[in-house]
C-alpha cells in the first residue's frame, strides 16, 4: 500500500508541471547516463525548462482528459519529458546543443497548444513572432484597410470627373483634326 501514495504524488507533480508549461517535448533517452541527463537538466534550467524521466503510465494518468492528451501516442519506450513555459526557441536550442554533444537521444515529438508536432514543426512555430506582435500587426492591417478603402472610394469620382472633363477636350481635338484634314483635301 506504500507505493500508491508515492505514485499519486508523482502524478500530482507531473500535473503541476503540465499546468505551468506551454510546450512538452518527448525524447527517447535510451543510452544516456545519469550524468548526461543531469547535463541536459543544467542546459534547460537557465531558460526555465526542466527535464523529467518518469514512467509512461504515470505521465498517461497525468495527461488524461487534459489539454495534453495529444501526448498519448508519444508515450512508448524510455521517455524523458522536457517542459518549457515560454522560451520555445531556447528550449529547442538547449535540446539541439545537448544532442550535438551526446548524440544519444531521439526526438519523438512535442505538443504545444494541443498540437502534436515533429521537431521541424516546432521550429517553425518558434520562428513566429510573439503573439502580441502578431496581434499588433493584424490590428495595424485592420486600421489601414478602412483608410485605403476610403481613398479608393474617393478616387473613383475624381477619375470619373477627369474622364468627363476629358470628353469635350478630346472631341475638340478630333474636330480640329477633321477640319485640318478637310482643309488639306480642299487645298490639294
Amino acid at each position: 500500500m506504500g507505493k500508491r501514495p508515492a505514485k499519486e504524488v508523482i502524478v500530482g507533480d507531473l500535473t503541476q508541471l503540465l499546468d505551468r508549461s506551454s510546450v512538452v517535448m518527448v525524447v527517447d533517452y535510451r543510452g544516456l547516463s545519469v550524468a548526461e541527463i543531469t547535463a541536459l537538466r543544467r542546459k534547460l534550467r537557465p531558460i526555465g525548462g526542466s527535464c523529467v524521466v518518469t514512467k509512461n503510465t504515470l505521465m498517461g494518468v497525468a495527461i488524461r482528459e487534459s489539454r495534453w492528451d495529444t501526448l498519448t501516442p508519444l508515450l512508448k519506450g524510455p521517455s524523458a519529458f522536457l517542459f518549457g513555459d515560454g522560451d520555445l526557441k531556447g528550449l529547442i536550442k538547449a535540446y539541439e546543443d545537448f544532442q550535438k554533444e551526446f548524440k544519444k537521444t531521439e526526438f519523438r515529438g512535442a505538443v504545444t497548444e494541443g498540437l502534436q508536432l515533429d521537431l521541424e514543426g516546432l521550429k517553425t512555430i518558434a520562428d513566429l513572432p510573439p503573439k502580441e506582435v502578431l496581434i499588433g500587426q493584424f490590428a495595424g492591417a485592420l486600421k489601414v484597410l478602412p483608410t485605403r478603402l476610403a481613398v479608393g472610394i474617393n478616387a473613383v469620382p475624381t477619375k470619373v470627373a477627369v474622364g468627363i472633363n476629358e470628353i469635350p477636350a478630346s472631341l475638340a481635338r478630333v474636330l480640329a483634326a477633321l477640319k485640318a484634314q478637310k482643309e488639306e483635301q480642299n487645298a490639294a
